[in-house]
């Protein structure tokens, strides 16, 4: 025998608040580079410069890597609602940075090899051309760099709270839930009003940089004595706890220190008089779990070349100044291993997103503890990233509580990250 109950049905839309300005970004820098580009190669071929035309060339590079970007960001947003996308479309931005990655490392071969090259056999520089096309290149480079990184919103993004889950009778249980992903604060720090005895209180909790207290203060009116006040908690289950107050400056602060999670309803007694105040505490995820891999990756092309850019005009000044040719090639090692850097980096980023490692251990701890904080067990737990700012889960509960896959998923809603959570219930002896 079993019972099923069905909520509403949800998507799988697991992109940044930001993902269709971010394209438009691209193909800005796009059509920037790629009408460098053109200058370049035609001014080069028509007035004899070699050097022109090598640079179009090169630029052509970062407006293919450029190009895969945008591409991705239009394919992500145009099939978001394909069905044979299990997870949604938040993996393609991943994917074109490892390859972009990919790219990168590949350039910073080929210039070490030049580099290295070079050393062994000179050749002669005309200093009168290579600089100020490495000059205007900086320029590009900057610009695009700007531009890509402009109205960058921290990470930011955006689900639907929707949801179906069905339970059986014999304990196993599934829940999903579709929440959405904010920024990365720890806790809300705001304070509640609360109105006891016909006066107006204001409670919060205080924690930058101390262990958490309440803080009590009077909106209007005097504050009252700290012995006249206590506060106590009711946490799910039924847990109390008490806590005293001290003065301060203005303000009644607990003497006792607040116990996480910060869930619970607070009483507050002042004398024959109180109030109640729910505080109901988020869980954010680590700030990488937002990255936009896509758009870190066009800003490490653009910014890359123009790190490379400096040192060439660097390079290309001592050459002439003092006459060391070699520190043109010297130059090219120390940008390629810059690009080389910056490309592995990447690749570790993306491809550890792609193969669904656990994108943070902190938060994985935190759902455990949660889960485990009222003597159930956490058997399993599978924690994923589906696109930026948005977190998969999957768990595997035993209890003897006989709580489902509802209840449980309400302990789990603080967790804002989580836009995707799966919750199977097992049954087990007392």
């Amino acid at each position: 025998m079993s019972d099923q109950t069905t909520f509403a049905g949800h998507d799988h839309i697991f992109l940044r608040a930001d993902h269709e300005r971010s394209e438009r970004r691209t193909w800005w820098v796009i059509w920037i580079c790629t009408a460098m580009m053109i200058l370049e190669i035609v001014g080069g071929s028509l007035y004899g410069s070699i050097a022109l035309v090598a640079d179009g060339l090169h630029m052509s590079t970062h407006a293919g890597a450029l190009l895969l970007a945008a591409l991705a960001y239009r394919y992500a947003r145009k099939h978001a609602g394909d069905p044979r996308f299990s997870f949604g479309t938040g993996k393609f931005g991943d994917l074109a940075g490892f390859t972009s990655a990919i790219v990168l490392a590949m350039i910073a071969l080929l210039i070490g090899y030049e580099a290295i090259r070079r050393f062994f056999a000179p050749v002669p520089i005309d200093f009168a051309e290579a600089l100020p096309i490495a000059g205007l290149g900086l320029v590009v480079n900057v610009v695009s760099a700007l531009i890509l990184a402009g109205g960058h919103d921290h990470g930011h993004s955006h689900g639907h709270a929707h949801g179906h889950g069905h339970g059986h009778g014999h304990g196993h249980g599934h829940g999903h839930h579709h929440g959405h992903a904010g920024d990365d604060h720890h806790h809300d720090d705001e304070t509640h009003l609360v109105t006891i005895g016909g006066a107006a209180m204001r409670l919060g909790i205080f924690e930058d940089g101390v262990p958490p207290r309440f803080r009590l203060a009077a909106e209007d009116g005097d504050l009252p004595t700290a012995a006249a006040v206590t506060i106590e908690t009711i946490r799910a289950g039924g847990r109390r706890q008490a806590f005293t107050m001290t003065a301060a400056d203005g303000y009644l602060e607990s003497h006792e220190e607040i116990p996480e999670p910060h869930e619970f309803t607070a009483v507050v007694a002042i004398g024959d008089a109180s109030g109640a105040v729910n505080f109901v505490e988020h869980e954010h995820a680590h700030e990488t779990t937002g990255r936009d891999n896509n758009m870190r990756a066009a800003v490490i092309h653009v910014a890359t070349d123009a790190a490379v850019s400096i040192l060439v005009i660097v390079g290309l000044l001592l050459a002439r100044a003092f006459g060391w040719r070699w520190m043109d090639p010297a130059v090219g090692i120390v940008g390629a291993l810059v690009i080389a850097s910056w490309a592995f980096g990447l690749i570790r980023d993306t491809g550890a997103i792609l193969l669904d490692m656990t994108p943070d251990r902190r938060l994985a701890q935190r759902l455990r503890e949660t889960i485990e904080a009222d003597g159930d067990e956490l058997a399993d737990l599978h924690l994923w990233r589906l696109g930026p700012g948005h977190l998969g889960a999957i768990l595997s509960v035993r209890t003897a509580s006989g709580l489902g896959a509802a209840d449980y998923q309400r302990k789990l809603a603080r967790f804002r990250s989580l836009s995707h959570l799966t919750v199977e219930v097992h049954a087990r002896s007392a």
